[in-house]
């Protein structure tokens, strides 16, 4: 793989198996901001170009013979889909339903000399509520309807028309909220200190801290799945461009 700086970070991530964890220790955006150019990302966030592509190179070269690595690209849609659902989706859910408590428990000792951390608490709020309807939405609209479609074709049989006029529609609903999602992130990381936790901060307050760096990773992940492989095969799909949904 050559890497350029007119390259976009999505093609980057989707070429490289190590470019996302690069990626992710650097700050770079690859999932929302996809579509951006190695050199705009290296910009938005501060981080020298050279150092990106030493780093991409050194993972390159270190990373060819790596076993375990899907080519999500290229598996049936349906694959991706289970992918997401019992890896993304089963963690999201369950750190959600660990954050909240924890939260508390910390707010609750350490909120009067650490503000933020109910700016924390109330930033989370909002993003845990936006993502178990965001989840919900994926899993029993959207990811039923891909899997549909993909059946159909591959039996030859017409796919039948979607109640919701095109399956860009709600590709594009689910794209915004992610955007949504990561300005959340950025928030969360920014009001923490990039989660270092302070010199006062007990056993709970820094994992509190590392669950939260934890589920920021995970949802890199999960979204830069759904942006730049499912969504765009399933609309290749949807337009009869069978081959050219398998990048």
């Amino acid at each position: 793989m050559s890497v350029t700086m007119e390259k976009t970070v999505r093609e980057l991530a989707l070429e490289q198996p190590g470019a996302a964890r690069v990626f992710e220790r650097l700050g770079i955006d690859y999932c929302c901001g996809g579509k951006q150019t190695l050199e705009q990302a290296c910009r938005a966030a501060s981080v020298p170009v050279d150092k990106v592509i030493d780093a991409l190179e050194v993972t390159q070269h270190s990373g060819n013979a790596a076993t375990g690595h899907t080519h999500w690209q290229a598996a049936p849609l349906a694959d991706v889909i289970a992918h997401i659902k019992n890896t993304h989706h089963q963690y999201t859910r369950q750190e959600i339903a660990r954050l909240g408590p924890l939260f508390d428990k910390v707010c609750a000792v350490h909120g009067n000399k650490h503000p933020e951390l109910l700016q924390l608490r109330e930033t989370f709020q909002g993003l845990a509520q936006e993502l178990t309807t965001h989840l919900m939405k994926e899993e029993m609209v959207l990811f039923p309807y891909i899997e549909r479609m993909e059946e159909s074709v591959l039996q030859r049989e017409p796919i039948l028309p979607p109640p919701f006029g095109t399956v860009q529609n709600p590709v594009s609903v689910m794209q915004h909220e992610h955007d949504s999602a990561g300005n959340a992130l950025r928030t969360l990381r920014a009001t923490s200190n990039g989660y270092m936790a302070p010199p006062d901060g007990c056993v709970s307050y820094q994992t509190l801290y590392k669950t939260l760096a934890e589920l920021e990773a995970d949802l890199h992940q999960h979204i830069h799945l759904e942006n730049n492989i499912l969504f765009p095969r399933a609309i290749a799909l949807e337009q009869g461009n069978w081959g050219s949904s398998i990048l």
